[in-house]
């Protein structure tokens, strides 16, 4: 089954939205949400944010809920002047760039301990421009996170949770897909401010666009 592992319940409500014949638990302390899209069963996981929230969330999908694909949807911000707030973009690898094993194990920064590089792939699909993403449990306007991420890194867009689900379904065996949509810009003034104003813009085209995603994994 293919099930959606999502940080925030905005976020998760434009799977919802699309969704019917839904039933709705708690388990974990994660609201469950099981229902049918386009015609197929799915589920949601509304994980809370942040890293070791999104990893247990994705976990319990694939244990408890038998998920073979994981979908994570949500906002994200925009690294560079290549992004532009609304749109959709692709994840098609994913690195936690605060993760620091640099002065113990010589490795670059975000490599994980049990990999070789930074970044890890995810299965991405053509149907939008495919990015790369760096995920942190930080929200802010760091001029030196924004560096590391940008000139380091190499990464376009940041969040609090990709990268720690694609760690869980790479250790699984279990695919994923990563869908953002651009709330804010680096460099375009406060990153809250962009946020909050652009969030509504966001998860309309995100509702718009869920059962085109969903039907593209399934199918991919």
């Amino acid at each position: 089954m293919t099930v959606f592992v999502i940080a925030m319940a905005s976020e998760a409500k434009t799977v919802l939205d699309n969704m019917e014949g839904t039933c709705e638990t708690v388990a974990c302390g994660k609201r469950v949400v099981k229902g049918r899209l386009c015609g197929m069963d799915t589920a949601v996981v509304i994980t809370g944010v942040g890293k070791v929230n999104a990893a247990c969330g994705a976990q319990y999908a694939i244990d408890v809920l038998g998920a073979d694909k994981i979908i994570n949807i949500g906002v994200a911000g925009g690294l560079n002047g290549g992004m532009n707030v609304g749109e959709i973009y692709g994840i098609e690898a994913a690195v936690q760039y605060d993760f620091d094993l640099v002065q113990l194990n010589g490795t670059k920064m975000g490599t994980l301990n049990e990999f070789k590089e930074p970044y890890l792939p995810l299965n991405a699909l053509p149907l939008y421009p495919l990015k790369r993403l760096g995920t942190g449990d930080r929200f802010n306007d760091s001029q030196a996170d924004f560096r590391l991420l940008t000139e380091e890194l190499g990464a376009d867009i940041r969040d609090m949770e990709c990268g720690a689900i694609a760690q869980a379904c790479a250790h699984a065996g279990v695919e994923i897909y990563s869908f953002k949509a651009i709330s804010d810009l680096a460099g375009s003034g406060s990153t809250t401010e962009q946020y909050l104003k652009n969030l509504a813009l966001c998860l309309e085209k995100l509702t718009a666009h869920i059962s085109d995603i969903f039907e593209a994994v399934n199918n991919g």
